[in-house]
């Protein structure tokens, strides 16, 4: 089971669903700016309801985009610290896109999102339909950079891994067609090739 990390950008963000990471193992980190003076009650209140894996980091000093460099070096330290963990930065800040790209070329597994819904691990968690499974695997596989399966019978043990191991072949079957129904892998004599929608183009 891989560590989860998640760093949120509160200048850019502040999430107000963070329940939705109960019952979930990760380590969070808020970073707050220095010009935040405060932090609402409500976000304190579930933040501290996720015990001693969640805490803050509060920035010392201010200037244009002193928040996300001190995010970047975190992310580095923890990459550095876990190779195999997911490092999940929630910002709508763009300019962490090249920083996820160069990662995923390191074969470090990262991904941005703009809201912790959009998790991997927590839109599967919470995937009933199989468009909601097929999202979540999809939002998966972009966030693993050159090391995605290569053929289908890994992809199966892949996606049946992040459902707990909980489908059974039939199931692993219609979500490898319906991935390549939408275009978002092509197989070609067992082996898997993929889309846009994952590689990121």
């Amino acid at each position: 089971m891989k560590n989860n990390y998640i760093l949120i950008d509160f200048e850019n963000v502040q999430p107000k669903n963070l329940e939705i990471l109960n019952g979930h193992t990760f380590t969070l980190i808020v970073f707050v700016g220095a010009g935040q003076k405060n932090v609402p009650f409500e976000f304190a209140a579930a933040l501290q309801n996720l015990g001693t894996n969640a805490n803050y980091q509060k920035i010392s000093g201010s200037g244009s985009n002193a928040l996300d460099f001190h995010i970047a070096f975190y992310v580095g330290e923890l990459a550095a610290k876990d190779p195999n963990g997911y490092l999940h930065i929630i910002s709508r800040d763009k300019g962490f896109d090249p920083l996820i790209h160069h990662l995923r070329e390191r074969k470090i597994h990262a991904l941005r999102s703009s809201d912790l819904s959009e998790i991997p691990f927590v839109r599967i968690s919470n995937a009933k339909s199989l468009t909601e499974k097929i999202e979540a695997i999809v939002a998966s596989l972009r966030s693993r950079g050159t090391s995605r399966p290569r053929k289908v019978k890994t992809l199966a043990n892949t996606v049946n891994a992040l459902f707990m191991k909980t489908l059974n072949e039939t199931e692993l079957s219609s979500i490898v067609a319906e991935l390549e129904s939408l275009g978002h892998i092509s197989v070609n004599d067992q082996s898997i090739s993929y889309g846009p929608s994952i590689m990121g183009h």
